[in-house]
């Protein structure tokens, strides 16, 4: 299979780089900088990314070059960009202030196959300390913008390009053009990475891997371990055993809703409901970090309880997707985030490990649970932390608790999935384009509030206690805070605008319908530096 490689220098904005490749249905993979794989004749281009080092710091990230200029297309991204002209032969050297934010490319050569299709001026985002002063001698310019003449720049002896700014952000407004000119017509991918391409493969795939050997896959209700399940069930039917975990602080009424989702399509599903263990061991715990650790820990007991009772299960299927297993660097070199696993599980049971999704970023999962016609509630599920609603309540856990913030975030996600918006332009294709059901009428579709947004939830804050009036009496009670964020992979967020009259109709629900709760507040925090979930 054809495959794009990217070399990872320690970006933000790598993963990013692969959806956008993964986006012209053409499959990439992303390797830490140091890790091309020599000899791999299904790569058809080379990608290097940005870093937060300049080139000429002592401990900045080099790879050898040889390895691929010269025999396959190459394409350098900011930091990727000056390390080509600085080992070629060019020059970088410090910025007299830093180029960050908006530009637009006045000289753009447009018969250059990387700008085929561009249009002069066309904004990009440049985010860089350093400048190429000088290009390699058998390089030549072919855009540039009012303050960086090398804005990009390519061999005219090999099949090599460079630009310091990022098409692969929002902001650089052809940036996917860019990229297609590259992939597509440079590289020739054949596009033929899809959802029903996926599907197909990895049932084969499944079959021969597991053979007639029983799995055991750990449930959430989320979308990424209903799409493994749903993937395993067609390829091995009943052999796969899925257990469903419920430690008592999920959302209201979601352990019934989603066992019943599961019979409906045809999953082997063990309901454990767990609860009273739980909130004993949560019983007067604070520290969000302990009340965590006693979750995970409680959960591992509980499921290794149910799997060891499944004595001939030979796999643990997992629903690990593809930013979980790419190795972030941060400026150490270290790594900071790489493949993640359940734990836990003790070693007499001799459990392989079987990962379905392993290739797939997020909005990959849901394109292919929609090829399979998952329903789409299950498919278009916000992300909900594992803990629950034990890190949405400040303070410690009790069932009461647990019922208010139930009620409260109840009447939030169902206000959210029954207001309405119309959009149009750019802001209705990217929701077609992610496969949102949606029909285009007039130039415009509507979408649901919750389905624009990344994630949402309320929290209660129990350590608090605010005064207020109902009727003719005083009350002192608990307020609420309403979360919501838009983002594309959860490494960034920003907070969601939402309508003034859906935020007046939701917070008066609240207040009037939920014991316990006389105030309800509005969390306009982005991340960084707040973080999506308050604990």
């Amino acid at each position: 299979m054809q495959k794009i490689i990217i070399l990872d220098f320690g970006s933000q904005t790598t993963q990013l780089i692969g959806r956008r490749v993964r986006e012209l249905d053409t499959f990439c993979e992303i390797l830490p900088y140091n890790k091309f794989p020599v000899g791999d004749d299904s790569v058809i281009g080379v990608i290097l990314s940005g870093s937060p080092y300049s080139v000429h710091d002592p401990e900045a990230f080099k790879v050898d070059l040889s390895q691929f200029v010269g025999k396959i297309p190459v394409l350098g991204i900011c930091y990727g960009a000056q390390f080509i002209s600085h080992t070629l032969g060019g020059k970088v050297e410090k910025a007299d202030s830093r180029e960050y934010g908006r530009a637009n490319l006045q000289t753009v050569d447009t018969t250059n196959p990387l700008f085929k299709d561009f249009v002069q001026g066309s904004q990009v985002w440049m985010s860089h300390g350093d400048t190429i002063t000088a290009i390699p001698s058998d390089f030549k310019v072919i855009g540039s913008t009012a303050d960086v003449k090398n804005a990009a720049f390519a061999s005219t002896t090999q099949p090599v390009w460079a630009v310091q700014f990022h098409p692969e952000v929002f902001h650089s407004l052809q940036g996917t053009q860019l990229l297609k000119n590259f992939v597509v017509d440079i590289c020739g991918s054949k596009q033929k990475w899809s959802a029903a391409s996926f599907v197909d493969t990895t049932v084969a795939e499944l079959k021969a891997q597991l053979g007639n050997d029983r799995v055991i896959l750990g449930l959430s209700g989320g979308v990424d371990s209903s799409v493994a399940a749903v993937l395993l069930n067609k390829a091995i039917g009943n052999r796969l055993t899925c257990i469903f975990v419920d430690h008592g602080m999920l959302r209201k009424n979601e352990f019934t809703q989603v066992m019943e989702d599961y019979k409906v399509l045809g999953l082997n599903v063990i309901g454990v409901d767990a609860s009273e263990k739980f909130f004993a061991d949560l019983a007067g715990v604070t520290d969000p970090e302990q009340k965590r650790k006693i979750i995970g820990r409680d959960f591992v007991e509980v499921f290794n309880a149910e799997a060891r009772k499944i004595t001939d299960a030979r796999w643990l299927a997992q629903g690990t997707i593809y930013p979980d297993r790419i190795e972030s660097l941060n400026i150490t070199g270290k790594v900071i985030k790489s493949h993640h696993n359940v734990g836990g599980l003790p070693k007499e049971m001799n459990l392989q490990l079987c990962e379905p999704l392993k290739w797939l970023f997020k909005d990959e999962v849901r394109r292919v649970g929609r090829q399979m016609g998952m329903p789409e509630h299950l498919i278009t599920r916000h992300p909900f932390p594992g803990p629950g609603l034990a890190v949405r309540i400040l303070g410690d856990i009790t069932r009461e608790k647990v019922e208010i913030l139930q009620n409260a975030d109840d009447i939030y996600i169902r206000g959210l999935r029954d207001y309405k918006v119309k959009l149009s332009g750019e802001e209705a294709r990217k929701v077609l384009a992610a496969g949102i059901p949606a029909d285009m009428k007039d130039g415009e579709v509507e979408v649901s509030l919750y389905d624009q947004i990344w994630q949402a939830g309320a929290i209660l804050l129990s350590t608090v206690r605010s005064v207020g009036v109902m009727g003719d009496e005083r009350t002192y009670e608990h307020p609420v805070a309403l979360r919501a964020v838009t983002s594309t992979d959860a490494m960034t967020a920003d907070w969601a605008h939402l309508p003034y009259d859906f935020m007046a109709k939701v917070s008066n629900e609240i207040i009037n319908k939920v014991r316990g709760v006389n105030r309800v507040c509005y969390d306009i925090s982005s991340k960084p530096p707040a973080t999506i979930e308050w604990e």
